[in-house]
């Protein structure tokens, strides 16, 4: 498996997925490429206290969101596949209609064309049948649509808890065990 992972980060609320993804990816070996959409830089300003420069540098390599011509533009550039979390429901039909009129929506495309793991970390509340539907598109696809639902059996103490086991749980699709997911059975008798 190549060890890097590209991640998406949209304007959806729950900003924190993406940057709780890249601080601990951070010391696995794992090189991440990270694209930003400019409503994620938004988000980002309002649901928390970092500035766009602090995000950026926990990934590995930065590409600008008009850059359809980055390395990861092209299947020939070898990744494990790619997380965006949040994914916007933009973001979402975008994927499913093959509107590759971004770096995001481009890379997503390539990932699914090469038959890598493209997993959606889909932040809206309620649905509408459009949305349902561009997730039956992008699952017949070969993405992985992944809600960010709390598991509450691992009995989380905080809200940063619950991100952590969510992104651990989505990183577990990929093989990377970031040692936060509290797993049924395995971890009661520690």
């Amino acid at each position: 498996m190549s060890r890097r992972l590209i991640l998406g980060i949209t304007g959806a609320s729950g900003v924190v997925y993406g940057i709780r993804a890249l601080e601990l990816l951070r010391g696995t070996g794992i090189e991440t490429h990270l694209v930003l959409t400019r409503s994620a830089a938004l988000t980002i300003g309002y649901e928390t206290e970092r500035r766009i420069d602090e995000v950026k540098a926990l990934a590995d390599h930065v590409h600008p969101l008009a850059d359809v011509g980055a390395s990861i533009a092209s299947g020939s550039f070898r990744t494990a596949g790619m997380l965006v979390a949040p994914c916007s429901m933009r973001t979402l039909a975008a994927i499913a209609t093959g509107n590759t009129d971004n770096l995001l929506t481009r890379a997503a495309d390539v990932v699914l064309k090469e038959r890598r793991r493209l997993v959606l970390l889909v932040r809206e509340t309620p649905l509408h049948l459009g949305h349902l539907r561009n997730m039956t598109a992008v699952t017949e696809m070969g993405a992985i649509v992944a809600p960010p639902v709390p598991a509450f059996y691992a009995k989380p103490g905080s809200l940063e808890e619950m991100v952590d086991h969510t992104i651990g749980r989505v990183l577990d699709l990929f093989d990377i065990d970031t040692g936060t997911v509290t797993r049924w059975r395995e971890d009661e008798h520690r």
